[in-house]
């Protein structure tokens, strides 16, 4: 397994760690435009091996001919938000960075799976399908397995127990309008509901929804990172080890929930072929209102986008 990460910026960088770490590939390419700081990363990495065990060569280039024949490529390129940005004030910029990395991955690895992590994520999503040719099922983003454990990790603290216990799920566009189900959010087998107020499930919603921009104020010069590349980890390792795990992924939906011709968050079956199975929830009337809400969103992101 040829694994290639673009972008070595914090969540790239973090991200080929933990690839290497769990060796989840025998070879991992990390690319960036800056000269000397994929080689400079990849190889303090590559020098960490030893002391964990593991064999994953980490390698870093400038160029796109090293990452040749990749199995996977997760582009995670692309300007970071500052405070008092959305994720939509990065799209057009985003736009053309996803665009020209896209069309050098293509040239050099027509067969692999694109895996896409740069904001606002389902419009960059749309832009790799769209630049890319590529069937709909090896397009994909993350998203909702990051918002997802927000909101567990959040139910967590607030209830005092395991976040091992907690099976949630989010739908919708990666941003404010993003859609949390306390409904289908279950504590140990326990729905939500039957543990927490309404009250309460709204103040962990709204924080859920906003994770990423009170990390962003917090850092100033920064945005996540950790939770980011964690969640991205779930779904190489769904991949590269065929688990076929149900995850919130950014998927191409084509008459799903309503939806055509539009990635958005919904849960799908995670394999070695990538996108393998999209799962319709039976929503209620305020579930569809929020999931319609959000899906106006990202079809207005992806009706700016001039492809």
């Amino acid at each position: 397994m040829k694994i290639t990460v673009v972008g070595a910026g914090n969540v790239g960088a973090t991200l080929a760690q933990r690839i290497a770490d769990y060796e989840l590939a025998n070879e991992c390419v990390l690319v960036d435009i800056v000269e000397g700081i994929p080689q400079g990363k990849a190889l303090d990495m590559w020098e960490s091996m030893p002391c964990i065990g593991s064999d994953c060569l980490i390698t870093g280039s400038n160029s796109y001919e090293e990452t040749a024949n990749s199995d996977l490529v997760v582009i995670t390129a692309g300007l970071a938000r500052k405070p008092g940005m959305s994720r939509d004030d990065l799209l057009a910029k985003n736009v053309q960075i996803v665009k020209s990395v896209t069309e050098q991955v293509v040239k050099h690895s027509p067969n692999t799976m694109l895996l896409i992590v740069s904001n606002p994520l389902d419009a960059m999503v749309y832009t790799a399908y769209k630049v890319s040719g590529f069937e709909p099922h090896r397009v994909f983003g993350m998203a909702g397995v990051l918002d997802t454990a927000r909101y567990r990790s959040f139910i967590a603290l607030e209830l005092g127990v395991s976040v091992k216990d907690i099976q949630a799920l989010v739908l919708g566009g990666h941003g404010d309008t993003m859609v949390p189900l306390p409904r289908y959010t279950m504590v140990g087998g326990i729905p939500l509901p039957e543990l927490l107020s309404q009250e309460r499930i709204d103040n962990i919603v709204d924080r859920t929804r906003k994770g990423g921009g009170e990390i962003v104020g917090l850092l100033k010069t920064g945005s996540a990172y950790y939770a980011t590349s964690a969640a991205v980890i779930e779904m190489v390792e769904s991949i590269v080890r065929d688990k076929k795990r149900i995850l919130p992924c950014a998927a191409y939906l084509n008459g799903e929930y309503g939806y055509k011709d539009m990635f958005m968050g919904v849960p799908v079956k995670l394999g070695s072929n990538g996108v393998e199975k999209i799962f319709e929830l039976g929503l209620n009337n305020d579930e569809k209102a929020m999931l319609e809400n959000s899906a106006k969103a990202v079809k207005g992101l992806m009706e700016e986008i001039n492809l």
